[in-house]
């Protein structure tokens, strides 16, 4: 058996989503592809973490911080080629080191303990499709899939992006990795690429203020409703050498899209359009990246009212939910090594970064509704990226999570240590 190791610089994933079988276009000699990544993280906060820092935040200003560690993704990937164009790929994810069910308290006036379940089961099925390429301009791909809007649902593999976390704002406003189940057609045509699916729409007793539409994709139930459904499209451009230029989109009804939707959300449509733009570039040892994402809510008030108005033992979060949301984000890094010889030859990097983030999960809202500043957020990130290795990075950054003045800043420091590979058995 020949054993072959895949791993792409951050250049050489830049031509392909990870959601493809990119690495898997081209021909190849054997069939069976096993794979995957993984994070660890450690880091330090500077700032209290008591439920009540946003509604009581003078109270807060010089409280002592805290520290955690965490797992925010581990994922192990297998593919299978069959031959005469048929593929599968699948991918299981182990979110936080656990099982997708968390206890958390309640960031409202009462600080309450709730018992948190993004989707039933014990861990997450992140893709599981079966794909029928006629060629590298057609695929067709059926099943559970990655829905590529914005730039951290097309690249979020950890060497893809320099923070230790996945971007906070596309992290934060919408699904990330966002998937789910449907079909999609794709292919890639000498500086072009394109994606165009249909899928299973979102949910909107999942909604709520401090996320967005984050919640949607997922499930409390061991099934996901798809009374309503949705459309996404990605087109990349790569005719600049070492830029990649991308436009995405999402379109699909929400309110109908629950268990029990009828009277709950009657005669609404809840409809979620987003659009994005996201770069790349990648050359002269320099990489930036940057993105733009607005998104907006039909019916947000109606929502909100009936999600508020909840059973107690609903899933819902029952709190408001805005008519749109924003993200933008900017970062650079330098590789300072590639002018040490030795170093270079080794395959060895190390850059040096800076990332901005601004993101608001409650940009606009209704006039009736109450304006919650406290989500509306800038970060400041600095860092460095050390690659020992092409498939492992070492990752350490200082940031400042800013707010409105009535709110404390939350200045973090973390260190994460990450890898990604693709191997060819």
């Amino acid at each position: 058996m020949m054993l072959s190791a895949v791993v792409g610089s951050a250049t050489a994933l830049a031509s392909t989503t990870p959601s493809d079988t990119t690495h898997y276009d081209k021909p190849r000699k054997t069939r069976l592809t096993l794979g995957g990544y993984g994070e660890a993280v450690a880091s330090r906060m500077f700032y209290s973490n008591n439920y009540k820092r946003y509604t009581d935040a003078t109270l807060y200003k010089n409280a002592p911080g805290f520290g955690q560690v965490d797992l925010p993704h581990v994922v192990f990937y297998v593919g299978y080629d069959f031959g005469k164009g048929w593929s599968l790929g699948s991918e299981i994810e182990f979110e936080h080191g656990g099982t997708e069910s968390a206890i958390e308290i309640e960031e409202e006036e009462t600080g309450e303990y709730e018992s948190e379940i993004e989707r039933g089961g014990e861990v997450a099925l992140e893709q599981f499709w079966l794909q029928k390429s006629f060629s590298p301009a057609l695929n067709i791909r059926a099943g559970h899939i990655i829905v590529p809007v914005g730039a951290t649902n097309y690249s979020h593999m950890p060497t893809e992006f320099f923070t230790v976390y996945r971007p906070e704002g596309e992290n934060t406003i919408l699904p990330c990795t966002w998937h789910e189940t449907g079909v999609s057609l794709w292919g890639r045509t000498q500086d072009w690429r394109y994606e165009a699916m249909f899928i299973a729409g979102l949910d909107a007793d999942r909604f709520n203020n401090k996320n967005w539409i984050h919640g949607g994709s997922g499930s409390p139930y061991e099934f996901k409703m798809a009374t309503a459904y949705a459309g996404a499209v990605r087109v990349d451009n790569y005719s600049v050498k070492g830029l990649r230029m991308s436009l995405s989109g999402y379109l699909g009804n929400s309110a109908n899209n629950t268990l029990n939707a009828t009277g709950k959300y009657e005669g609404l449509h809840g409809t979620v359009a987003i659009g994005a733009f996201d770069f790349l570039y990648d050359d002269h040892n320099l990489i930036a990246r940057g993105n733009i994402d607005y998104g907006h809510l039909s019916n947000s008030l109606e929502i909100t009212n009936a999600n508020k108005a909840s059973r107690k033992d609903s899933p819902s979060p029952k709190n408001s939910v805005a008519e749109s949301a924003i993200a933008m984000g900017i970062e650079a890094g330098y590789d300072i090594m590639a002018h040490i010889n030795a170093c270079h030859r080794r395959g060895q990097r190390l850059y040096l970064f800076g990332r901005y983030d601004y993101y608001d999960s409650m940009f606009k809202t209704v006039s009736s509704m109450a304006d919650e500043k406290e989500w509306g957020r800038q970060k400041i990130t600095l860092g460095f990226n050390y690659y020992p290795i092409k498939q492992i990075v070492i990752k350490g950054e200082w940031s400042n999570r800013m707010f409105d003045k009535a709110y404390n800043n939350e200045p973090t420091l973390s260190l994460g240590v990450a890898y990604y590979g693709m191997f060819h058995l």
